[in-house]
């Protein structure tokens, strides 16, 4: 899969000494929803920053959509839209003069047209003549989205989309940037919503202390990483567990109801067929079985632990 994003030899330092990015080596594909996860001063928004030109690099090299971000500013700038997480607006503008002006800061021509397909896709289109002080919070940060897509950028950055945003909206959002991904426009985002990045991203980056210490596929991260857990709930609890179960890894809850069985998601010899089997030959009777796989957000906290 091509790159739209590539970034080699990152580094920033600040005259302070301090290092906010050391060594930033990543690939953006072209076409995905990529998530890149952090504690707060992870280095999260100093990238995104470096990137979109907002911020100068110390050391390394960015291309976006084969564009230098230094050598090839102006081009390289108009391929990226960002949408800040601070709600930066000129609140006595109309959402339309707004979303407008910042289509021609990139020198595009007027495109009335395209204007009102993103406020309609925005769900901002009946309220295009308010002026921005009217809006609620949610309806504001629905017009820093449009404002980042007027002139049609190939890239969207989302710095925390959704932060102070309503269940409801959020979900309205979801499916507003998966339409975005589907329509060619790749999405980075970053979010302290776990279940955000779950939800949405293709891939998934984590950073910690300035340092890319994981990328993968979602789906691929939650499979090596993640543990599965049988529940085998009993007819008639255990006072203890029975020796001749202490070969697995079996855990007996406090009333001796439940049977907790752990194993690793790739394991092919998980030994659950022999388990079952065994339990039966005991004599102890299965009421019901239910599985569950370890969280992104589990898997986060224990990655970012271990590199403390």
């Amino acid at each position: 899969m091509s790159s739209i994003i590539t970034i080699s030899g990152l580094c920033k330092r600040y005259k302070s000494g301090q290092k906010a990015l050391d060594d930033v080596n990543l690939d953006i594909h072209r076409g995905e929803i990529f998530a890149l996860l952090g504690p707060n001063g992870a280095g999260k928004t100093t990238l995104i920053s470096i990137v979109c030109g907002i911020v100068n690099p110390s050391e390394g090299e960015i291309k976006v959509n084969d564009f230098d971000i230094l050598k090839e500013f102006r081009q390289a700038r108009k391929q990226i839209g960002l949408v800040p997480q601070e709600l930066a607006l000129s609140i006595f503008e109309t959402v339309w003069a707004t979303v407008s002006f910042s289509r021609g800061l990139f020198g595009k021509p007027r495109d009335d047209d395209w204007i009102e397909k993103i406020l309609r896709d925005l769900s901002l289109w009946d309220k295009k003549d308010q002026k921005i002080r009217a809006l609620s919070g949610g309806m504001k940060r629905r017009v820093l989205i449009a404002k980042a897509l007027a002139h049609q950028p190939k890239v969207l950055f989302l710095d925390e989309p959704t932060a102070g945003v309503d269940v409801e909206l959020r979900q309205d959002m979801w499916r507003m940037i998966r339409g975005l991904r589907d329509s060619g426009v790749t999405i980075i985002l970053t979010t302290h919503y776990i279940d955000e990045a779950e939800e949405m991203a293709d891939r998934i980056g984590v950073i910690n202390k300035g340092k890319i210490i994981l990328v993968d596929d979602k789906a691929a991260l939650m499979s090596k990483l993640g543990k599965k857990q049988l529940t085998v709930h009993l007819a008639s609890p255990l006072a203890e567990l029975p020796a001749t179960l202490k070969s697995y890894d079996l855990a007996l809850n406090e009333d001796g109801s439940q049977l907790v069985y752990s194993f690793n998601s790739l394991d092919q010899d998980n030994k659950i067929p022999a388990l079952l089997k065994l339990l039966s030959e005991q004599g102890i009777e299965i009421r019901d079985l239910n599985t569950s796989q370890t969280s992104l957000e589990e898997i986060f906290v224990n990655l970012v632990g271990d590199k403390k």
